[in-house]
């Protein structure tokens, strides 16, 4: 029988990161040469926002360079790893028996939430990837249900990635890049506060994160954290969080990373 593989929430911070991956990109190498090499991969990125969970088909997903105005190094950056349709149909499968409804999408490629963290931790593109949408309109509680729709995939040697940041207010980040200064104490306050929920196992404290005082100023938008909850529905009950990093980027990207074993 297969061992159950830990599930991940990574931290992909700027398009800037897979120029400068820093600790957390080497904390992020480190921690996937203790996983082996699975099946497959399944990856939730924040940066495919669907009406519904869809899943992605493509046998050769593209590189999509979704933002502007960065360094032009980075629009020659390619992850060229295969999709796995069989291992789709299994995501697709049992998020319907979730009873969620589903969709699939036969071209969708590879964003930059999705290969950036995926390039520096399997720089080899050699494990095939299926990605899964976020469906933001629909908040934490949802998100957390699809991951357990999920948690079955990972006994059959499926590794699910979740892809997103603990803090991420791209107003700030702006202000910083233009004006500099220091950065801003919610966002080390944000960052303890979840990992204190999350070490508690205090799962309902943790949805319920816009209740927090520094939580609607950390994520203005709801996207870009819902992959975290993600990550614990997948990771099952009982599942110890383990921070493999906690750091800093930019001044106000909490770049934490965790894995549930």
């Amino acid at each position: 029988m297969t061992a159950r593989r830990p599930v991940l929430f990574v931290p992909h911070g700027s398009p800037m990161f897979a120029l400068h991956p820093g600790a957390a990109g080497a904390a992020m190498s480190q921690l996937a040469t203790q996983l082996g090499t699975p099946r497959a991969i399944v990856v939730v990125s924040p940066h495919w926002e669907t009406a519904v969970p869809t899943v992605g088909f493509a046998t050769r997903p593209e590189t999509i360079h979704d933002f502007g105005g960065f360094d032009p190094r980075l629009y020659q950056m390619q992850y060229p790893a295969t999709g796995c349709p069989e291992v789709a149909a299994q995501v697709v499968t049992a998020l319907q028996n979730a009873g969620l409804p589903t969709a699939q999408d036969a071209q969708r490629g590879l964003d930059h939430g999705a290969w950036i963290p995926l390039r520096q931790m399997f720089p080899d593109a050699d494990i095939p990837v299926v990605p899964l949408s976020v469906q933001s309109h629909l908040g934490p509680e949802h998100a957390y249900r699809v991951g357990q729709a999920l948690a079955s995939l990972a006994a059959q040697n499926i590794l699910v990635i979740a892809s997103g940041n603990i803090t991420h207010n791209l107003r700030d980040f702006m202000l910083v890049s233009m004006q500099g200064g220091a950065t801003p104490p919610y966002v080390q306050a944000f960052a303890d506060w979840i990992h204190t929920h999350m070490t508690q196992h205090d799962v309902p404290g943790l949805l319920a994160y816009r209740q927090q005082a520094e939580g609607p100023r950390a994520h203005p938008t709801d996207e870009h954290l819902l992959p975290l909850f993600t990550a614990l529905g997948a990771a099952g009950n009982g599942a110890q969080p383990e921070a493999f990093f906690r750091g800093i980027s930019d001044h106000v990207i909490a770049m934490d990373g965790y894995a549930f074993h």
